[in-house]
């Protein structure tokens, strides 16, 4: 039962932070996660270590756990990572992609070109897993060290922060553009091109979240 429920908690959490219902670094409190989830501390515990081992928290001496709150210099240097690793992934995945595994990418774009949130230009579609074009290159390019650093590691840290810029204006449309744009040149097994055009895409993204960012910092001046 204790595990069932640590697990139920592991992911209320993680969700909780990924769509911003916790704060970046605000201070987790384990007596009031507790009360809140009618947990007792030892199952609590085990969750919030697998949430530090997600880097979604941090914990920091004589203050305790506090939610992540990347830096714009430390999140442009994630970004600046993923550009090289999800590159070289796209090139990988260029070699091992069956047809159906271009149509299955295909097919999600279609999904997130039909999500309400994107029809309405208010943001991208950011279910994690098979959904996510980026997780499935990622998975295609069949090289575990990839896989364990971009969608073990850093995965739900970077999806906490493109969920957050996701619903800058124009960048939904432009993204769902340059996804099309990879995968036609995954089709053509055109590893070369799929790797610039992915280290491309990530940059913009970076472009939008550092813009998104100082408005951000901006308006928090004003206030």
């Amino acid at each position: 039962m204790n595990a069932t429920r640590a697990e139920q908690v592991f992911l209320q959490l993680q969700a909780a932070i990924i769509r911003g219902e916790l704060e970046p670094g605000s201070k987790v409190s384990e007596q009031e996660l507790a009360d809140t989830y009618g947990i007792s501390r030892g199952p609590l515990r085990e969750a919030l270590n697998r949430l530090e081992g997600q880097k979604l928290l941090v914990r920091m001496p004589h203050v305790g756990a506090r939610v992540v709150s990347l830096s714009l210099r430390e999140l442009e240097e994630l970004y600046d990572v993923r550009a090289q690793l999800e590159g070289m992934a796209c090139r990988l995945a260029a070699e091992n992609m069956t047809q159906a595994d271009i149509d299955g990418l295909y097919a999600v774009l279609k999904v997130h070109e039909q999500d309400p949130q994107f029809q309405a230009g208010k943001s991208y579609y950011e279910q994690d897993g098979d959904y996510d074009f980026h997780h499935r290159i990622i998975v295609a390019s069949g090289n575990q060290t990839l896989k364990t650093m971009l969608c073990d590691e850093l995965y739900q840290l970077v999806r906490m922060y493109r969920i957050r810029f996701s619903s800058a204006p124009k960048r939904p449309v432009q993204a769902l553009q340059e996804h099309y744009r990879i995968v036609d040149a995954l089709a053509a097994k055109d590893g070369e091109l799929a790797e610039l055009l992915m280290r491309r895409h990530i940059q913009a993204s970076k472009q939008n979240m550092a813009s998104h960012f100082k408005n951000e910092a901006s308006i928090e001046e004003q206030v």
